[in-house]
């Protein structure tokens, strides 16, 4: 089950995502400003910045937007803004937990949004630690199927760490500790198969089920935090089944 609410997810914040293209580039941008100031400017020595650089590109960032960013990271331009990662905790609707990942320069403001989304859309803030338990970071692979067999993706990775495969529809999901993340994207690129993206997520322990009504809701809440300059990733353990999802679409 938790496949399909990953899929509906995906495909919900495809739309999502899609309808707001701007914050997108500057969420992929500070992406890129980040992992080359955490880990040098060199895609070739940085894999986070190299899949960071990959995703931009997937997404239609101008080329000039990413150099610049890569530089300014990097150091080799001047400016750029001290980000900082900071999580918060909360229940949606139906007591939906949700992990929300902020990258900001200004933390009473990312607070401020969060709250609000929060508290308009039939959310709670919690205090730190009591969703968190409720996920394990994991190392997160998405690739378009493209004619692929799920034993073909299988036969690539699994000896480099790869601890499921998921069918997400039009998509493979693999999931891999973090450690293995890099391995694990590196046996695709040997075995020539291409993925969307390679970055470090929250998956959850347990799921919550919803009708369509609270998916409608959940949905809603992911929206309106996703819509805030600083929020980078939204986590749920939102459980949307095949018939629901029919209804929703």
């Amino acid at each position: 089950m938790s496949g399909h609410s990953k899929w509906a997810t995906t495909k919900h914040k495809k739309a999502a995502i899609d309808a707001k293209r701007g914050k997108l580039f500057a969420k992929l941008i500070k992406n890129i400003e980040v992992a080359a100031r955490t880990g040098g400017g060199d895609p070739e020595g940085n894999p986070t910045l190299f899949d960071a650089i990959q995703k931009a590109k997937r997404s239609s960032v101008p080329n000039d937007n990413i150099e610049r960013a890569r530089k300014r990271g990097g150091g080799e331009e001047a400016g750029g803004a001290d980000w900082q990662t900071i999580m918060y905790e909360g229940y949606g609707p139906n007591g939906v937990a949700v992990l929300i990942e902020c990258l900001t320069d200004n933390r009473n403001r990312a607070a401020g949004e969060v709250r609000v989304a929060m508290t308009r859309n039939g959310g709670n803030m919690a205090d730190p630690g009591s969703v968190a338990y409720l996920f394990h970071r994991k190392g997160i692979v998405t690739l378009e199927k493209n004619g692929l067999a799920e034993d073909d993706v299988l036969m690539a990775v699994l000896d480099a760490g790869a601890e499921e495969i998921n069918d997400l529809g039009e998509s493979f999901e693999i999931i891999s500790e973090p450690g293995d993340l890099i391995a694990v994207r590196s046996a695709l690129q040997s075995a020539g198969i291409d993925y969307d993206s390679a970055e470090s997520g929250f998956q959850p322990t347990v799921n919550v089920a919803v009708d369509v009504e609270g998916a409608r809701k959940v949905f809603k809440l992911v929206d309106a935090l996703e819509d805030s300059d600083d929020v980078q990733n939204v986590f749920t353990n939102v459980d949307v089944s095949d018939e629901v999802l029919a209804e929703l679409d």
